[in-house]
């Protein structure tokens, strides 16, 4: 059996995707979702799905070893970061090398790093005029956005759209690709 065990910040939409994806799979699992927010509606998307979940402070995360010892009890065969927003501290990438994955709402490297993320990243595309963005699945390091890229993909933005649309057409490659590109890393190591 893979365990997956996911971090999330905020709505959860990403979770409940993945959780959903992988239900009736008798290979992998999420066992676990953790978050940094107590105020975050993916709490009560855990509750429905019957998903356990822990809540983390800084302190916990990065200011010392809670965290990295609760996965390493946790034994995950993969840590994705799904809408999670705080930059992953070094000592948790070393113990988990090649086995933390995010996913980003733009096509890195452009768009990526400190304070890019969700409508941030959505409202510079359309403020550039991009004639495209997408989605980039990648590995963790400890730098935001700069690990490599696993998987991207892509769609055509026009002049009509706003950065709320550009947003539903990036949330729908999310929704369609992240588990895939899941999948595949977890049977890829097999």
């Amino acid at each position: 059996m893979k365990e997956i065990v996911l971090f999330a910040s905020g709505s959860g939409s990403n979770v409940e995707n993945i959780v959903q994806y992988f239900k009736n799979n008798v290979g992998i699992k999420v066992t676990c979702v953790l978050t940094n927010n107590t105020k975050a509606h993916v709490i009560e998307r855990c509750k429905q799905l019957e998903i356990p979940l822990l809540y983390f402070n800084r302190t916990a995360f990065s200011k010392s070893n809670t965290v990295l010892n609760v996965l390493k009890s946790l034994k995950p065969d993969l840590i994705v970061l799904a809408g999670f927003l705080w930059k992953i501290p070094k000592d948790l990438v070393a113990a988990f090398p090649d086995k933390i994955i995010n996913i980003h709402p733009a096509l890195l490297p452009k768009y990526g790093g400190k304070g890019m993320y969700g409508a941030n990243v959505h409202k510079a595309v359309k403020e550039n005029r991009e004639k495209e963005t997408g989605i980039t699945i990648h590995y963790v390091n400890e730098h935001y956005d700069e690990g490599a890229i696993i998987f991207q993909e892509r769609t055509v933005l026009s002049e009509e759209d706003s950065f709320e649309t550009i947003a539903q057409k990036v949330h729908t490659l999310e929704y369609e690709h992240f588990p895939k590109v899941i999948e595949k890393l977890l049977l890829k190591n097999g």
